[in-house]
């Protein structure tokens, strides 16, 4: 049980910093910082961010696998790990992106989502 709450937090923390990898440059260009970087500087930017959600990744799914020990099938990781992306990121633009706005078909889709999880669980 230990194994997969840790899994699960690890996982939660490595999903911001990929948030922040992937989009984070956008809100840079909105706030008008680096909107004169070159790309590739951008792009070495958000591998630097990366580089942290694969210190949180790696160890998460190492521990949370039944390959080592874990709860998770590869399945049961891989579709956790998709509903944890999707709740950060509705998250995180929820906060930082603010004229993003989330509607109602978001919401029903984070909810199928959430079923998935429930159907990959099932025996």
């Amino acid at each position: 049980m230990q194994q997969g709450i840790w899994t699960i937090i690890l996982l939660i923390i490595s999903n911001v910093f990929m948030t922040f990898a992937w989009y984070g440059q956008l809100k840079l260009s909105e706030m008008h910082i680096s909107t004169d970087w070159p790309l590739i500087l951008i792009i070495l930017a958000s591998w630097g961010i990366a580089f942290f959600e694969y210190i949180f990744m790696i160890p998460a799914n190492r521990m949370g696998s039944v390959i080592n020990g874990g709860p998770f099938n590869l399945m049961q990781l891989k579709v956790i790990q998709e509903v944890i992306s999707l709740t950060v990121f509705t998250i995180i633009v929820s906060l930082v992106f603010k004229g993003e706005p989330i509607h109602w078909n978001h919401i029903v889709a984070l909810f199928c989502m959430v079923a998935a999880v429930f159907f990959v669980f099932l025996k």
